[in-house]
């Protein structure tokens, strides 16, 4: 097994795939289901008149089946990750993974098909006989070189794109990578030597997609576990790497590295030594791709060559080559486009798309959304970030483009505009509105005290906290009980090291926070002898005091007890901003649609027009911080003055007061649901409405329908809550539910951390 994985990791890797249900996938249905006509219509007799048309007209299933949406991943488990030959239903949690990369990033419906055959023939057989099920296929963690020959012949016997992720995606991401070290040195690819360590899969898929861009094969120089790669050479060699069998003395790696432009690692670690490096040309790139340990680490590398640019395979260093920079995006083109093969013009276009991405400057969404602090491009920022929101709105419209000039789509895309906005509207839909929060976060961790530090879901939400790098965890709660509990749940983190700890049974600051206190709340009927009791047993009383003193920066408390309570003590120590009327509750679904925020869900029972439009002000100053353009719907049982009575006229007071005071802020209302979700609604009713599209903050009239409302759209959308957002105190403060889960503590710890940046 993999020896690098932390036992903490092991064991929430383990805890993350059986609970709550086995696995990482699903199926879903995508019509209703809901009476005797539906089924009619969904099976027999309804469904005849569609299968009698795909039988007259086959292309007609990409219209009526979810085919051409759908891809297979598929594996025979021969080459698992960094595994081995571990057999086809080992590998299977690792095609579940891919499955759901292939939706998170670009919409791509995935089944996971793990087969139990060998031999090239056999699973030729096997795939090939899947293509009236699937819009494409994806090979995957099969071993070379039988991975080359299975390609070959599924591409000539399918009708479909075949794609080997394994060489194809970590080819076009390490070309990207050298058109844009290219770019930089002033060197061109014709000229340039390169040199690889590794002669599988991945690498020689990638010195063909080079060899087609124009590097010369006179120039390219393999090495392998026997050395290099030379004409004549018998031992470990097959037709593949025979291509680049070269006619030279030189037999090792240290001898072949001399003068190279570019060194391509897809070997083992440690085989690149600091004195090659010394032999390679000017601005060399040094591209060390293994994993978990680089052909060698980059700080060595910088130590042997400072004017060398450094790529590796790992998220913790610059210039991360991840093939998930390309390979959803690419099937999305070429699935929308109805490609029947993933040709090498496609692959160019994405190399292409990915290195012009790298060297643009960021847009102002995307700018907002990283703060300002988007990598420029340059040695260290060779392409892009794999979580680049613009990735599948650059990627996958050049590769559909590149399909139709190479005349191998099947339904050409007509409007080029239209499905940019498509693809721009998915996006936000994508499940990964909470990136930007965690890129914002990391670049100031901030100190989060923690009210309930005991809690198991605390203390696995902090173990993560700790590893993404986002905040400076205190917790609160007795050093016996933490030590206990993270023993139990295999937990690695370590109080003093990893966070600090207040204990409230025997802190040196006792007598400081209950002087705070008084000072805070004497005149709201806090005696100190009241004091000195809540400082020891109240640790919401504990966290706002510390925030105030300047001990931490924001606190998390109400994964225990009523919200109202732990509302009170903030209220009390913490108070209100400058000119804020009272504090609201911003919760935050992300469903299927999109990301939705309603408030006010915890606070006011009743709030007055004024109430609504400071929350509505508040709430998109947060949703800014999200890289989304607020757009505020007032919900109502009225409809652009449907009704007359005290409610409607209340939120349209509302608006009035919005516009006032935040005149270029997205808003309109008074209206109902429907009408804030479904722009052609609202366009029937209301032609001319200052709010465009899909409203994504919703103001409810009163506590009631803002907390029934996200109470039922959180179960029946099955939605992923974040929240609340407390939105007003005087500094940043927030209050979860009991309900909330280790993953909703990390979401609002950056959220949190990220509004402590801004205080």
């Amino acid at each position: 097994m993999a020896s690098y994985i932390s036992d903490d990791l092991r064991s929430g890797a383990m805890i993350y795939h059986r609970l709550p249900r086995p696995g990482k996938l699903e199926i879903q249905p995508t019509k209703p289901l809901a009476n005797q006509r539906d089924l009619a219509l969904a099976y027999t007799p309804g469904v005849a008149a569609v299968c009698e048309a795909i039988a007259a007209d086959p292309a007609l299933a990409a219209e009526l089946t979810a085919k051409q949406n759908l891809v297979a991943v598929v594996s025979n488990g021969t080459a698992v990750l960094g595994l081995g030959n571990i057999g086809p239903v080992a590998s299977k949690p690792v095609m579940e993974g891919k499955a759901v990369l292939f939706k998170k990033f670009a919409g791509i419906d995935v089944f996971d098909i793990e087969i139990n055959a060998l031999e090239v023939d056999h699973v030729v057989t096997v795939v090939a006989a899947l293509e009236p099920t699937f819009g494409g296929i994806n090979l995957e963690d099969i071993k070379a070189p039988e991975c080359f020959e299975i390609e070959r012949q599924l591409r000539d016997r399918m009708n479909i794109p075949v794609f080997h992720d394994d060489q194809h995606g970590t080819a076009i991401i390490v070309a990207a990578a050298i058109v844009n070290a290219l770019h930089i040195g002033a060197k061109k690819i014709e000229d340039v030597k390169i040199v690889t360590s590794g002669a599988g899969a991945a690498a020689i898929a990638t010195l063909n997609l080079l060899e087609s861009m124009g590097a010369r094969r006179e120039n390219i120089f393999v090495t392998d576990i026997e050395g290099v790669v030379y004409e004549g050479r018998e031992k470990l060699m097959d037709p593949y790497k025979g291509v680049f069998a070269q006619k030279t003395e030189l037999r090792t790696l240290a001898e072949v590295i001399a003068g190279a432009d570019i060194f391509i690692g897809l070997s083992a670690g440690g085989v690149l030594k600091p004195e090659m490096l010394k032999a390679m040309a000017d601005r060399p790139l040094i591209m060390a791709l293994a994993n978990p340990t680089p052909e060698i680490m980059p700080e060595l590398a910088r130590e042997a060559r400072p004017d060398a640019m450094i790529c590796t395979g790992r998220s913790d260093f610059p210039n991360q080559v991840n093939n998930v920079l390309c390979f959803p995006f690419i099937f999305r083109g070429a699935l929308d486009a109805g490609a029947t093969t993933i040709n090498e013009e496609m692959k160019i276009a994405a190399v292409n798309a990915i290195a012009e991405l790298a060297r643009d400057t960021p847009s102002d969404v995307v700018a907002r959304a990283y703060g300002g602090e988007t990598p420029i491009f340059g040695a260290n920022s060779l392409i892009p970030s794999p979580f680049d929101p613009r990735l599948i709105l650059r990627v996958a419209p050049a590769v559909a483009k590149a399909a139709m000039d190479s005349g191998v789509a099947k339904r050409p895309i007509a409007d080029f505009e239209a499905y940019q906005e498509q693809l721009d509207r998915f996006v936000f839909r994508s499940g990964l509105v909470m990136k930007p929060i965690f890129t914002l976060a990391k670049q100031a961790p901030k100190r989060v005290i923690y009210a309930e530090g005991e809690d198991e879901r605390i203390l696995r939400a902090v173990q993560v906290v700790i590893e993404e790098g986002i905040a400076r965890p205190i917790l609160i709660g007795r050093p016996s009980v933490i030590d206990t509990r993270l023993q139990r749940f295999g937990l690695s983190i370590r109080p003093g090291v990893d966070f600090d700890l207040i204990d409230p049974e025997d802190d040196p600051r006792y007598r400081d926070y209950v002087q705070t206190y008084v000072e805070r709340a004497g005149r709201r009927g806090v005696t100190p002898e009241l004091a000195r009791t809540l400082v020891r047993t109240t640790p919401t009383v504990i966290a706002a005091v510390a925030v105030m003193r300047g001990d931490a920066d924001t606190m998390i408390c109400g994964v225990e007890g009523r919200f109202i309570r732990h509302l009170r003590h903030i209220r009390t120590i913490i108070g209100l901003a400058p000119g804020v009327r009272d504090v609201a509750a911003l919760s935050m679904l992300l469903t299927a649609k999109g990301a939705f925020f309603l408030c006010d869900t915890q606070v006011t029972l009743d709030p007055a027009a004024e109430d609504l439009a400071e929350m509505a002000q508040l709430a998109a100053a947060h949703v800014r911080r999200f890289g989304i353009e607020p757009k505020v719907a007032l919900l109502s049982h009225s409809d652009f003055g449907s009704r007359d009575d005290e409610s409607a006229t209340k939120m349209r007071r509302a608006l009035e007061l919005i516009q006032e005071k935040a005149p270029d802020l997205m808003v309109d209302g008074e209206m109902e649901g429907d009408s804030a979700l479904i722009p052609e609604m609202r366009e029937r009713v209301l032609p001319g409405s200052r709010l465009q599209g899909v409203a994504n903050i919703l103001v409810m009239p009163n506590l009631d329908a803002a907390n029934i409302g996200y109470q039922m759209v959180k179960v029946f959308g099955d939605a992923l809550p974040v929240g609340p957002i407390l939105l007003g105190p005087a500094r940043p403060a927030h209050i979860l539910t009991p309900s909330v889960t280790a993953r909703g503590v990390v979401n609002m710890t950056a959220i949190a951390v990220v509004e402590a940046q801004e205080h």
